[in-house]
């Protein structure tokens, strides 16, 4: 499939009953630092992680992170599921600037999970496996009418995996 090419996809596409998912790309951020903000008045806390570097690539883009182009905002709610709100820059080889807003949610699938990726992300604790959580998104793109611009015409999922320093998404069209 040509995602570069406007016209609508040729089988195999997604119908009601099969759909169906092209990878797109694989982004690894990283925010070292967070800030905090506890006991907000809807309960639960805030907190912020600034993009400090990262790359992308796929099939047809590739490029970094705009260094302190944005950050995630996540909300942990009370019952401390995180409630994710990223928004940065991504920059693509060929100078393109693409804005990528991602929601989504990340919880443990154990009661101490959530506590345990805390520890590893921020207090040198002992790495957490993926499988011990649910990290996924929704992102949309913005960018400028031309080569890339069929990241805004399509719906997107993100499967991830929380890493010491950041993180590793990997995108998928749903075509």
């Amino acid at each position: 499939m040509d995602f570069h090419d406007s016209t609508p996809f040729t089988p195999p596409f997604s119908t009601v009953d099969n759909p169906r998912l092209e990878f797109v790309m694989e982004v690894r951020l990283k925010f070292p630092e967070v800030y905090t903000m506890a006991n907000v008045p809807s309960g639960g806390n805030r907190s912020a992680v600034l993009v400090e570097s990262g790359t992308f690539e796929g099939p047809r883009l590739k490029g970094r992170a705009v260094p302190h182009s944005g950050g995630d905002y996540a909300y942990f709610r009370p019952d401390d599921v995180a409630v994710f709100d990223a928004r940065y820059l991504l920059e693509e080889e060929d100078g393109t600037l693409i804005l990528l807003n991602n929601k989504g949610f990340l919880w443990g699938r154990q009661p101490d999970t959530m506590q345990r990726l805390r520890d590893w992300a921020f207090s040198d604790g002992e790495p957490v496996d993926n499988q011990q959580y649910y990290l996924r998104g929704q992102p949309t793109f913005e960018c400028p009418v031309g080569k890339h611009d069929w990241l805004t015409k399509h719906v997107f999922i993100g499967v991830g995996e929380r890493r010491s320093d950041g993180n590793l998404l990997r995108y998928y069209a749903l075509v």
